[in-house]
């Protein structure tokens, strides 16, 4: 697998399960309450989200590379370390697996009983704020990653295109079928996107730091199949622990 190749599907994956999570937001609000404000929601988020991407972009191409590389290399790591760790104990049966089903059910409870109020052209205030947030908060994390992943591996343009591929098929199919994409792996997503965050935040980590990898990019090669490798030796002994011990499952969280 090539650099380029690995960050498409990093950046993929990873945009693919934020844009689920945030189209169970749009979908909730649209069917239990309102969707003309459900949509009008999602669209402001998206054109706030785009106006912080428009001042985001160029600031974050004049940091210095090694700058970059030091500084979004910490952050991979603490966040594919958490994704890894959550996919590490769902797989081993120490926590419940994520359920979009009813992640979707639960968010659709709450919006049914949330009072009905409307504002300047918006029908109903609450749909609007509930899609406007979900959008922009998952949104932010997608340009997020696309612009940081880009910029440090010199491609913003692949980047983006993956973060938009995502976002257009999860759109595409959600809106087709109007519900949440509970079929999508996400729980066996998670678990590659942490192991491909963790093993770029050590790759640019090291690099930020001033060291140098042999072969470079290449060896990326190295390490996404040894973090791979070293999570699903955990899962193997979390399994193991806690069949001996009888470990009742957590209950789930995000």
């Amino acid at each position: 697998m090539s650099g380029s190749a690995a960050l498409f599907i990093t950046v993929f994956l990873a945009c693919l399960v934020e844009a689920v999570e945030a189209l169970t937001i749009i979908l909730a609000a649209g069917t239990a309450r309102d969707w003309r404000s459900a949509v009008t929601g999602a669209v402001a988020g998206l054109l706030v989200l785009g106006a912080v991407i428009a001042v985001l972009g160029p600031a974050i191409s004049v940091i210095p590379l090694n700058g970059l590389r030091l500084f979004v290399g910490g952050l991979l790591l603490i966040f594919g370390l958490q994704w890894l760790r959550k996919a590490i104990l769902r797989a081993s049966g120490l926590k419940a697996l994520h359920d979009e089903t009813l992640a979707y059910q639960a968010t659709l409870a709450e919006v049914q009983n949330a009072p009905a109020t409307g504002r300047a052209a918006v029908p109903d205030w609450y749909a609007f704020t509930l899609s406007f947030k979900g959008v922009f908060l998952e949104g932010l994390e997608v340009a997020f990653i696309a612009l940081t992943f880009g910029a440090n591996q010199g491609d913003i343009t692949l980047a983006a295109v993956a973060a938009l591929a995502a976002v257009l098929l999860v759109t595409v199919a959600g809106f087709a079928i109007r519900a949440p994409l509970a079929r999508v792996p996400e729980n066996a997503m998670k678990f590659a996107v942490g192991v491909m965050l963790t093993a770029f935040g050590i790759f640019w980590g090291v690099e930020g730091a001033g060291a140098r990898w042999p072969g470079e990019d290449i060896a990326l090669l190295v390490l996404i199949p040894a973090v791979a490798l070293y999570a699903l030796v955990l899962v193997g002994l979390f399994k193991r622990r806690s069949a001996i011990a009888g470990s009742v499952i957590a209950v789930e969280g995000d």
